[in-house]
C-alpha cells in the first residue's frame, strides 16, 4: 500500500531533497569552479531558496519554500534557467531551458540577489526539476520498491554482524528473513509519532529494536531467507484490533474498544489515512489460510475465539495492541503471494463506511503525549480473521506503509 499524498515512505522524497541539498552545496563551495560555474554563481550573497513554484505572473515568481514560507522573486530578462533530472547533485546534467518552460508544481532552487530596492529579491539562476520528471521518478521508485522490497517485524538485531532478522508474512505463512546491511546501505528511522518520510532521519543500526517495523529495498537470495539491503526505513508503530464504538466524521475521529487492552482508544483520521474494507469472501479465505498456518505452527491446534465470537485478546510482543507488526512488501516468492499487495488493490473506503460494531484492524502512529494516535492504515470486514486466529497473527497482515502509491514532492518515504 505506500501513500503519495502522505509523503511518507518512498525514498524519492529524500533522494530529491538530497539532490537540492547537493545543489545548494554545489553553488556555495569552491568545488563549483571545477564544474565550470562562474565565481559569481559559486559565491551567492544569500543562500539559495528551495521550494515549489506556486505561480508565475508576468515577471514575478511565487515560491512556497520548504520551510513553508511564501517568497516572491522578480525575474529579470537575463535570468539563467537550468533543468536537471531528479537525483542530480550538481549541474553536470543540466540543460538550459526558457523561463516560459517553468510551471506551477515544478521544484526549483532559486539563487537570488537584492535589487536596487533592498526589499526586492531578483533571481539570477533558477535550477528546476520538472513536475513531470518528478512524477516519472516517483513511479519508477514505486515499482522498484514493489519489485525489490520486503517488510516485516524486527525480531532481532545483530549489530556486530550488521544484520537484522525480520518476520515477513505472505499468504504462505510467516518466514524469518535475515536483512544484511553494508557500508553503502542507507538506514533511516521515522520520528516518533510520524510517518512523514521527510521526518525520517538517517540513523545507525543500533536504533533499530525488536518489535520495530522495517521495510527494505535490495536483493533476495534464491530461497528468500536472506536479503541484502540497499536502503532501510524503520519505525515504531501501533497495531490495534478492536470494535468500533463511535465515529465522528466531522471531527475526523474514531473510537475503538481495543480487544487486547480492553479499553477505549481514540484515533485521529486524516485525509492521508488509508482505509479499506475486506469483502466477506476474501476475509474468509484469508482467515482459512491464517488458521491453517497457526494450526501447523502449534501442532494442529489453532487459536479458538472466545464465547460469543469475540476474538482472543493475545498479549505480549506481536499482540494487536503492541507496536511492531507489519505486512510484507515486494513480489511473492516461492509461492503464497503477498497479502499486502492484495490488500492494496482494494478500493479506498471513507470514514463514513465504518459503523458502530464493525471489527477493524488498525496500524497507527505511536502517538505523542496525551494526543490520539493517527490512523495510517485501517482494515474493516475482518471479523472472520479475528475469530480464526490470534490477534497478533491477524494484525501482522497490515503494514504502516502502502504499496499502491508513494513518493512526494521533492525535498518536501
Amino acid at each position: 500500500m505506500l501513500v503519495h499524498h502522505l509523503k511518507r515512505f518512498f525514498p524519492t522524497q529524500h533522494l530529491l531533497l538530497a539532490s537540492f541539498c547537493g545543489l545548494v552545496l554545489f553553488f556555495g563551495c569552491a568545488a563549483a569552479h571545477a564544474q565550470g560555474i562562474p565565481q559569481s554563481t559559486a559565491s551567492p550573497r544569500t543562500p539559495p531558496a528551495v521550494g515549489t513554484i506556486q505561480s508565475i505572473s508576468g515577471d514575478t515568481l511565487t515560491l512556497k519554500t520548504d520551510s513553508g514560507a511564501e517568497l516572491k522573486v522578480q525575474l529579470p530578462a537575463d535570468v539563467k534557467v537550468l533543468r536537471v533530472p531528479p537525483g542530480s547533485k550538481d549541474l553536470k546534467e543540466a540543460t538550459p531551458i526558457q523561463l516560459s518552460d517553468l510551471q506551477p508544481g515544478d521544484r526549483v532552487l532559486v539563487r537570488t540577489k537584492q535589487g536596487q530596492d533592498t526589499s526586492t529579491l531578483l533571481a539570477s539562476t533558477i535550477v528546476a526539476m520538472k513536475k513531470a520528471d518528478i512524477s516519472a521518478k516517483q513511479q519508477q521508485d514505486r515499482e522498484e520498491w514493489q519489485r525489490h522490497g520486503i517488510g516485516g517485524l524486527v525480531s532481532s538485531v545483530d549489530v556486530a554482524q550488521n544484520s537484522i532478522t525480520i518476520k515477513s508474512l505472505t499468504a504462505a505463512g510467516s518466514k524469518d528473513v535475515a536483512i544484511h546491511t553494508g557500508s553503502r546501505t542507507i538506514l533511516r528511522r521515522y520520528a516518533p509519532g510520524s510517518v512523514n518520510f521527510d521526518e525520517a532521519k538517517v540513523a545507525p543500526i543500533t536504533e533499530i529494536k525488536p518489535g520495530d517495523q522495517l521495510r527494505a529495498r535490495g536483493t533476495r537470495n534464491a530461497d528468500g531467507s536472506e536479503f541484502t539491503a540497499e536502503e532501510i526505513v524503520s519505525g515504531s508503530f501501533r497495531n490495534i484490533a478492536g470494535i468500533v464504538v463511535g465515529v465522528n466524521a466531522e471531527a475526523g475521529t474514531l473510537t475503538l474498544n481495543d480487544l487486547a487492552a480492553k479499553k477505549s482508544v481514540e484515533l485521529k483520521v486524516t485525509a492521508e489515512s488509508q482505509m479499506r474494507k475486506l469483502p466477506d469472501q476474501m476475509a474468509q479465505r484469508i482467515a482459512v489460510r491464517l488458521k491453517g498456518n497457526a494450526a501447523g505452527a502449534n501442532g494442529g491446534a489453532a487459536p479458538v475465539s472466545q464465547p460469543g465470537g469475540t476474538p482472543p485478546a493475545t498479549a505480549g510482543r506481536g499482540a494487536a495492541s503492541n507496536s511492531g507488526n507489519t505486512g510484507t512488501g515486494g513480489p511473492p516468492r516461492n509461492g503464497g503471494g503477498d497479502l499486502q499487495q492484495m490488500l492494496s488493490r482494494l478500493p479506498v473506503s471513507p470514514l463514513s463506511d465504518f459503523q458502530k460494531g464493525d471489527a477493524v484492524m488498525v496500524v497507527a502512529t505511536s502517538g505523542q503525549g496525551d494526543g490520539p494516535s493517527t490512523v495510517i492504515t485501517m482494515l474493516g470486514g475482518v471479523e472472520p480473521i479475528l475469530q480464526a486466529t490470534s490477534q497478533g497473527q491477524a494484525a501482522s497482515i497490515l503494514s504502516p506503509w502502502s504499496l499502491s502509491q508513494g513518493g512526494g514532492d521533492m525535498g518536501t518515504p
